[in-house]
């Protein structure tokens, strides 16, 4: 299924867990100390370097782009690290996340009362990730060096819906049909 951003309320209800999903548009690069920062302008009230609503971040570490490409290679990381940081940006507007592995149960209900999925990729990939980024750009956090938040336009990115607002889980669905007992 192809899927463009930003993403709405409409877009996120027709997504199930185990759906793979095509991403086209821009999507934003965020790592633990982003998320920190994050959490911290919207405990005083102060704006995210980018306006939340509908947007989707993608926990990933970058590598140094090669001559004539956008990025280098763009693997997801785990993205149980950001859980603590999670609920916030949902009640601020985000409404997709991509990365690897699962998410606390706190979380799983975040996506469901705030209407948000939780995508993943492809860990070992990251190359074959990185040909779907067409544009790479740092807009803030410079400081941070590879956790510093990344603008990417994105083609055909390739995600699955791990977990959706209907409290679907494709991991734990995935674990159940390989289950002897």
């Amino acid at each position: 299924m192809k899927v463009y951003t930003p993403l709405t309320d409409e877009i996120v209800e027709k997504l199930r867990a185990g759906d793979k999903v095509e991403l086209t548009g821009i999507i934003y690069v965020a790592r633990d100390s982003a998320h920190k920062r994050f959490v911290e302008a919207l405990s005083k009230g102060e704006p995210l370097p980018f306006d939340p609503k509908g947007q989707v971040i993608y926990y990933m570490g970058p590598s140094p782009a090669p001559p004539g490409k956008p990025i280098g290679s763009a693997g997801p990381t785990t993205s149980g690290r950001m859980d603590p940081y999670t609920i916030p940006l949902l009640e601020a507007g985000i409404k997709g996340m991509i990365g690897k592995g699962e998410r606390s149960p706190q979380v799983k209900e975040a996506l469901k009362k705030y209407k948000a999925v939780y995508f993943a990729t492809l860990g070992g990939a990251a190359a074959l990730i990185a040909s779907r980024i067409k544009e790479a750009k740092v807009i803030a956090y410079e400081d941070l060096g590879a956790e510093a938040v990344m603008r990417l336009y994105v083609e055909d990115f390739p995600v699955i819906v791990v977990n959706d607002i209907y409290g679907g889980d494709a991991y734990e669905a995935g674990r159940a049909a390989y289950r002897l007992i």
